[in-house]
């Protein structure tokens, strides 16, 4: 929060300015992985993995982002966008979404090393096979 605000408070002489393709990509962008940043950050401290903690932190995120635009118009040269305000939703839910993603990587790649973990150098495995009769 504190680099969304610190980037907020510079005036816009203070921001390069591309060429525009490549400064709508580098400013929207950046709202975009700040604010999916946000979101995660906000579940990962609420710790609630259900449906209605991913509610709570994306409104979180997007009340930070709207109270940002806010403290953005009143920096010189600065202004504040409902544009900005939805690239700074859609970041904070892929965020917040996301989270489910990463974690099935990490069980998924947790159950894989454990199950290399009991398997032989040679690939086989450490549990005796069953007997036949």
């Amino acid at each position: 929060m504190a680099l969304i605000f610190l980037v907020s408070s510079l005036p816009s002489s203070a921001i390069p300015r591309l060429d525009s393709l490549p400064d709508l990509i580098v400013k929207k962008g950046g709202h975009l992985i700040a604010y999916a940043l946000l979101g995660s950050f906000y579940l990962r401290g609420l710790g609630d993995k259900k449906a209605s903690g991913k509610g709570l932190a994306w409104f979180m995120a997007v009340l930070y982002a709207i109270t940002d635009e806010l403290h953005q118009s009143l920096v010189p040269g600065r202004s504040a966008t409902l544009i900005d305000v939805g690239i700074d939703a859609l970041g904070a839910a892929f965020g917040v979404l996301s989270s489910d993603a990463r974690r099935l990587l990490y069980r998924s790649i947790s159950s894989r090393s454990k199950g290399e973990a009991s398997s032989g150098s040679d690939g086989s495995s450490s549990i005796s096979p069953n007997k036949s009769r």
